[in-house]
Order: structure tokens, then C-alpha cells, then sequence
């Protein structure tokens, strides 16, 4: 049985197109198209297709927009947003609005066949700029954030300070460990106590345990 693809576009030559590279493949079939967000939203209460290629910028309902209310009455029907710009925003906007997938224009005649049976099969796609770009973004965030992580406000030594604590290392054990003074230990105690705000022995080896700095 082919796969139902519905095309959404205001551009007929983009259209025509597309039907014409995914109609090449005997396992696809086009069973019809829409100009418009509204119009798509008819034509799937009426076709019921399988997989939905929605170009992102149209006349009276957007991509987007659109996705959203099919999705809430078409929860089945898999949607592969289409569109010319590859901004953070759009795709993350996309996604949220419940696209299984985000194709570039630009490549579309080489991944669309790809990209239709990977939804029709509960796959996730994203053009291979897109990918990047999605990858990359969570990168940068997870570098900004980092340092409200807890552990990041420790040095290296302070880390391996408090792992030999937590593993009930006394002051002087830990000096001879580390070549250094029983006063360097409780130098570097005092210090992560006060950027970690504890006040207490007890507490910090329980942040630490907590953070997964050792099983014990």
C-alpha cells in the first residue's frame, strides 16, 4: 500500500514538482494539494492522507499555525514542515507545533523521499543544515548554562579535594595523597564550602554524594 502524501504550497510549480519526484517511487502516492493553511485543514478532514508536506510561509494560515490544529484533530497524521529559512526559532516553533520533520526548499528534491517514509515510519527528520544547526544551538546553551552547575563553581583540586573527603579521607591522609600541607586542605575545604554556601561537614559530603562525586 502507497504512502499518502498531501502537498501544501501556494506555489504551483513547487508542487508540481514534488509530486513529481515523490510519484517517481511506487511506495509514495500524491493524493492531492492545498494552496493554504485553511485549505490543507479541509483537505485532510476529507483525504485523511498519511504524511503532510507544509511549506512554512502561506496566505490566511501559516505553516505553523496549521500544524497545530490538524495535529490536535489529526494526531496520526505525520507533518513535514517545508520552507526556505532555517532560523532557530522556526524550527524549534515547527517541532513544538507537532512536526515530525523540517525540510529546506533548497534541498527538498534530495531529501524529501527520505523524509516522507521516515514520518510515515514515526521518524524524525531534519535536512541536514537544519540537523546542524539544531546540534549546534544546543551546544551554545549548554555552554551558557553550564556554569549554573553546581560542580562547575569547584576547581579540578577542589573536586578531588572533596571526592577524598566525601570518602572519609582525613585532613592529613589527603595532604599526603596530594603533596601538599594539612593547611592547603582546609584552605581549599573553607573555600568550596563558601561557593557552594554550606556550612557544615556533614551537608557537604551529602552534596557530594548527591552530585554524584562518589557512590559512598
Amino acid at each position: 500500500m502507497a504512502i499518502e502524501v498531501l502537498l501544501v504550497d501556494d506555489h504551483a510549480i513547487l508542487r508540481d514538482g514534488l509530486q513529481m519526484i515523490l510519484e517517481d517511487n511506487s511506495d509514495i502516492s500524491v493524493i492531492g494539494a492545498a494552496t493554504n493553511g485553511i485549505e490543507a485543514i479541509h483537505k485532510i478532514d476529507q483525504l485523511n492522507p498519511d504524511v503532510v508536506i507544509m511549506d512554512i510561509s502561506m496566505p490566511k494560515m501559516n505553516g505553523i499555525e496549521a500544524t497545530q490544529r490538524i495535529k490536535k484533530n489529526h494526531p496520526e497524521v505525520k507533518i513535514l514542515i517545508l520552507s526556505m529559512k532555517y532560523s532557530k526559532e522556526d524550527i524549534f516553533q515547527a517541532l513544538k507545533a507537532g512536526a515530525i520533520g523540517y525540510i529546506l526548499k533548497e534541498s527538498a528534491s534530495k531529501e524529501v523521499v527520505r523524509a516522507v517514509r521516515a514520518a510515515y515510519n514515526d521518524r524524525r527528520f531534519l535536512s541536514e543544515k537544519v540537523d546542524e544547526l539544531v546540534i549546534d544551538s544546543y551546544i551554545h546553551e549548554q555552554k551558557e548554562t553550564a556554569g549554573e552547575h553546581p560542580l562547575e563553581l569547584l576547581s579540578s583540586r577542589e573536586r578531588e579535594i572533596l571526592q577524598l573527603i566525601t570518602e572519609g579521607k582525613s585532613n592529613k591522609e589527603i595532604a599526603g595523597m596530594l603533596f601538599i600541607s594539612e593547611k592547603t586542605v582546609c584552605t581549599y575545604r573553607s573555600r568550596m564550602m563558601k561557593k557552594l554556601d554550606i556550612d557544615n561537614l556533614p551537608e557537604l559530603i551529602k552534596f557530594a554524594i548527591r552530585q554524584g562525586i562518589t557512590s559512598v
